[in-house]
């Protein structure tokens, strides 16, 4: 079975860090791109960050600077760090896998005081 699985999200002060996992199972993790999304509530799901299969990456504007995409392919597991957390962070983050067109379930953020 082919399947992306997030954890780690939380209620976090604003400032505060997360760091989100996906672990994928069911397909040569290491030969494909895998990214970041977020959907805050109410809002359409948007590409946040992406790595591709040799570690390069690209992020959207608002978290250049406080997010990192990182990949351990012995693992099979791509990483979200998220720093200096802001409240407009809030709402759930999707791992996906564009060339499988495959999303996890989403892992849900919460930035509050």
């Amino acid at each position: 079975q082919v399947q992306l699985v997030e954890s780690g999200g939380d209620s976090v002060q604003p400032g505060g860090s997360l760091r989100l996992s996906c672990a994928a199972s069911g397909f040569t993790f290491s030969s494909y791109a895998m990214s970041w999304y977020h959907q805050a509530p109410g809002k359409e799901r948007e590409l946040v960050a992406y790595i591709n299969n040799r570690g390069g990456t690209n992020y959207e504007d608002s978290v250049k600077g406080r997010f990192t995409i990182s990949r351990d392919n012995a693992k099979s597991t791509v990483y979200l760090q998220m720093n200096s957390l802001k409240a407009e962070d809030t709402g759930v983050y999707y791992c996906y896998a564009p060339l499988f067109r495959l999303w996890g379930q989403g892992t849900q953020v919460t930035v509050s005081s």
